[in-house]
């Protein structure tokens, strides 16, 4: 990441905006932003598969039955790429049958966390999740729920606060087994 480049970019935007980047509150808000956006878009480094290695610690399961792991009600924020607006209060379910092995439950967040920092769309970002937690479980069933709020319908344009956006992203047996999907609820 550039970050010499955001600082002059963010310097130029808030002299375009009518601001004095030189003025006590915003001498050091380049910088500021520099460093902010180097860690909230942390996942532009990376690719998907880059992201299933890096997180993909797995252990193998001894027993028979055909399981299914569910975890819910992991936060996440992103932006939007349409206004660089933020995607917010987003929750993600996640759920997967397991193929002989399954994920440590934290590498589950951290694999969302990580496809968050980019700027992309909800339904992308959910993709991005079942397609990292397929290759990282070895398995071809998942799916993913994703519930946020987006700054570009609530803090501009239409201002509906209340508004709230609802994805689902169902690969493998979750396309098939209305039961299976529900789990994501």
């Amino acid at each position: 990441m550039d970050k010499e480049k955001i600082e002059y970019h963010i310097r130029g935007l808030l002299e375009a905006i009518g601001e004095d980047p030189d003025r006590t509150g915003l001498r050091e808000t380049p910088r500021r932003v520099a460093n902010m956006y180097e860690e909230i878009f942390e996942g532009v480094q990376y690719t998907n598969h880059e992201i299933a290695e890096m997180f993909g610690k797995t252990f193998d399961i001894e027993y028979t039955a055909q399981p299914y792991l569910v975890m819910k009600d992991i936060t996440v924020f992103s932006y939007c790429e349409h206004h660089m607006a933020l995607m917010y209060d987003m929750t993600v379910n996640v759920a997967y049958i397991p193929n002989g092995r399954v994920l440590g439950l934290s590498k589950i967040a951290r694999i969302c966390d990580m496809a968050a920092k980019r700027l992309q769309l909800q339904e992308k970002l959910g993709s991005d999740i079942a397609e990292i937690i397929a290759e990282a479980a070895g398995t071809d069933s998942v799916g993913v729920k994703i519930v946020g709020s987006h700054s570009c319908m609530t803090a501009r344009g239409i201002r509906n606060v209340p508004a709230r956006t609802e994805t689902k992203t169902l690969i493998g047996s979750f396309k098939t087994d209305r039961e299976l999907a529900a789990l994501l609820d």
